[in-house]
């Protein structure tokens, strides 16, 4: 089992993240929230890791906080809820916003999340109500990917992340369009966040 990482950040291709432990890459996939937080490329980062493994692969998760790896450990314990419908989950809406829906019986802004059926989103609610404490902060506060990496497409680029975290491609499309026209200059990190953004409760 791989517990945690400790290396030099070498990539981010969101959600997928390659971490250089002397010498040894480990692809990562790690959620938008996460993502948001990584240092520079280059400098040293810290994950917390969860292997899943099943029949046909096995793929690493990992997270910037012991707790958010709980949160997903947890998540991923509810019937119907696997790894990646938890890492959806987890890009779309922090610990503070899912905290927020459960507590609200919000199923609106869960069943927006892509793979969140009705039935899905009332049982996440149900299971999750007495383990997560509801806190109203403002869950939108989130940091902005760190400068570093050379130019690339910004839209293809938020449109891939959403697309590797479910949403259909004409979706995606779509919500990185209208991201774009609210910041027609931003960088994918910053298209990935409005766009999520605009999928979380309001």
């Amino acid at each position: 089992m791989i517990a945690r990482l400790r290396g030099s950040l070498a990539a981010i291709q969101p959600p997928l993240v390659l971490v250089d432990v002397q010498g040894v890459g480990y692809e990562v996939l790690a959620p938008m929230t996460t993502v948001f937080e990584l240092p520079p490329l280059g400098q040293e980062v810290q994950l917390f890791t969860h292997l899943s493994v099943s029949e046909t692969s096995q793929q690493l998760f990992g997270f910037l906080r012991e707790s958010d790896r709980q949160l997903f450990r947890t998540l991923i314990k509810v019937n119907g809820v696997g790894p990646k419908m938890a890492l959806a989950i987890l890009s779309g809406l922090d610990g503070k916003a899912l905290a927020r829906c459960v507590s609200e019986d919000n199923v609106g802004a869960l069943v927006k999340v892509p793979g969140v059926g009705k039935k899905t989103a009332e049982r996440l609610i149900i299971e999750l109500r007495d383990k997560l404490a509801p806190d109203l902060g403002d869950a939108n506060d989130i940091p902005l990917l760190a400068a570093g990496a050379p130019k690339v497409d910004h839209a293809g680029e938020a449109e891939s992340a959403l697309t590797a975290l479910g949403y259909k491609p004409t979706e995606a499309s779509k919500m990185v369009a209208r991201a774009s026209k609210e910041q027609p200059d931003a960088d994918s990190a910053t298209l990935i966040r409005l766009a999520l953004k605009g999928m979380a409760p309001a």
